[in-house]
């Protein structure tokens, strides 16, 4: 399928899937683009599409982001939900590890360049993994930024060139947590400690009552994303 092919599908499609249920737009996704793989960074919203995905289709890859400075609870929360599906996820790593990073670019490159720490740890990583996929979903919501108020449920991704599917862009969180609830679902337990949205442990912070739920993502500059997704 070539770009001009993918557009117009993502153009047909877009409309139909904005009324469809996430299983259905997971299912067809599934069934269009066999190559597929969904990102998961075991925050609420990815761990309600691992359990769609799981129950749709078992064998498709389901890749994450290791920063190699991740909370200790979101580690133990990959191993839960391993042994409790059976199944494993796809490690992606930086081609630097910490300490070489440290060398080349300083220690603590989250404090003087978070923007140039995100790219070496998440974005170029991702680059790497999607060129191996005809498609991605991702559990990005509208109302989780203004930078991602017009994700659409398909789009095509310029950024990284290829389909993108968001099947749970129009939920908010209470329809997250009905689902994680309804369903029983393992979720990181950061999530009841004010952590609304987790990333990084040294670039993430308690959401304090009245603060925007993503207040405590790189507290105290101008950063609001990691980059990995195209406003």
């Amino acid at each position: 399928m070539n770009l001009f092919e993918k557009e117009k599908l993502v153009m047909q499609k877009s409309e139909e899937f904005e009324l469809d249920t996430p299983e259905n737009i997971i299912k067809w996704a599934v069934e269009t683009f066999p190559n597929l793989t969904l990102a998961c960074s075991f925050g609420a919203e990815d761990v309600v599409l691992v359990d769609m995905l799981q129950r749709i289709s078992p064998r498709t890859d389901i890749f994450y982001l290791d920063t190699n400075v991740h909370f200790r609870e979101t580690y133990e929360t990959r191993d839960r939900i391993e042994r409790h599906y059976g199944m494993r996820f796809v490690q992606v790593l930086p081609k630097l590890t910490l300490e070489e990073q440290a060398v080349q670019h300083g220690s603590e490159l989250w404090k003087s360049n978070p923007n140039e720490c995100c790219n070496i740890r998440k974005v170029d990583p991702l680059t790497g993994i999607l060129r191996q996929y005809d498609a991605w979903i991702t559990g990005i919501r509208r109302d989780q930024a203004p930078t991602r108020a017009n994700a659409k449920k398909i789009e095509y991704d310029t950024k990284f060139g290829i389909i993108k599917f968001n099947p749970i862009a129009n939920w908010s969180s209470d329809d997250v947590w009905e689902y994680i609830r309804e369903h029983q679902l393992i979720y990181n337990p950061l999530h009841d400690q004010n952590y609304p949205s987790i990333g990084c442990e040294h670039c993430t912070r308690q959401v304090m009552p009245g603060e925007d739920p993503r207040a405590g993502r790189w507290s105290g500059t101008e950063k609001t994303e990691c980059g990995l997704h195209k406003s």
